[in-house]
């Protein structure tokens, strides 16, 4: 397996110390109003790749790899979507270009909405990609017995990820995460899964995603409450693959105002790597859009 990290000529990678955590991150593009791209499971900013040159000929994009996740600082054992949100500020706080356009895919919707409500100053609009919400229906994923997946729970329950996973990275993402979730074959290349399990075969490779699934399955009311005290009130779109308009529906129940739906046929759950061209469409009308309104 290769220890060189992945790059595109479009990217410039950076590190940045965030309360007592590194971040990883890369950036792209001169000029237009900034989004920050933010990956879900099991992936890191690499999950972007395809999109990022599309996004940055007429923005300044940002993506990063969350705490935990790809060449970002491992987390520790107390990891969740709290300290997420707050990496993402710090993060935003840091570049000082907010309010950032934020896109966010699949697990890190919990972070997200967290740093909607905590920060709503660093945001300028949501892009929810196929991406769920614990308290709003997320956790039915967990429950095997209607379809959930089992490793939700695999790596929620402490040391079963290390124990499991660890040197299985390879197969268990290319034989089993990306094929059982993408529609458009060939999409997910070898070199694609090369790059992810890299980052997952680090000493406390597993601790990110561990840190957030464990928060999906005990922040439900948390989650509530925080939709219920702080609507997202920013323009959102919602785009869905693989989950249909769940991902809408999702986004629905926490926003205030109108929500932009795009639905991709045959497209699996890792838009960004499958329909690159689409998704890069569809936000670069709706951001436009937005900023047309907001200048």
């Amino acid at each position: 397996m290769s220890t060189v990290p992945a790059t595109i000529p479009e990217v410039e990678h950076h590190h940045v110390e965030l309360d007592g955590t590194r971040i990883h991150f890369v950036s792209a593009g001169r000029q237009g109003s900034p989004i920050l791209l933010v990956h879900g499971f099991p992936e890191s900013w690499w999950t972007f790749h395809r999109v990022i040159p599309r996004l940055a000929a007429t923005h300044r994009v940002f993506a990063a790899d969350l705490r935990g996740f790809g060449d970002s600082e491992p987390a520790g054992a107390s990891h969740d979507s709290a300290a997420a949100a707050e990496d993402l500020h710090g993060l935003i706080t840091h570049l000082d270009v907010g309010p950032v356009h934020l896109a966010a895919q699949d697990i890190a919707g919990g972070t997200a909405l967290r740093l909607l409500a905590a920060h709503p100053g660093d945001v300028q609009s949501i892009t929810a990609i196929e991406m769920g919400l614990a308290g709003f229906g997320l956790e039915g994923l967990a429950d095997v017995t209607h379809g959930g997946s089992w490793h939700i729970g695999a790596l929620s329950a402490p040391g079963i990820a290390e124990m499991l996973f660890t040197g299985r990275e390879h197969e268990l993402l290319g034989a089993w995460a990306f094929p059982a979730m993408t529609a458009v074959a060939g999409s997910v290349t070898a070199s694609d899964v090369e790059e992810f399990a890299r980052t997952y075969a680090r000493r406390g490779g597993w601790n990110g995603a561990v840190g957030l699934y464990r928060s999906m399955l005990t922040e439900g009311d948390t989650l509530r409450e925080l939709a219920a005290a702080h609507p997202i009130t920013v323009p959102a779109l919602a785009i869905g693959g693989f989950g249909g308009s769940f991902t809408e529906s999702t986004l629905r129940q926490v926003t205030q105002g109108a929500v932009t739906s795009v639905l991709l046929d045959d497209v699996g759950h890792y838009v960004a790597l499958e329909a690159p061209d689409h998704l890069a469409a569809a936000m670069l009308t709706f951001l436009h859009e937005v900023d047309v309104r907001t200048t």
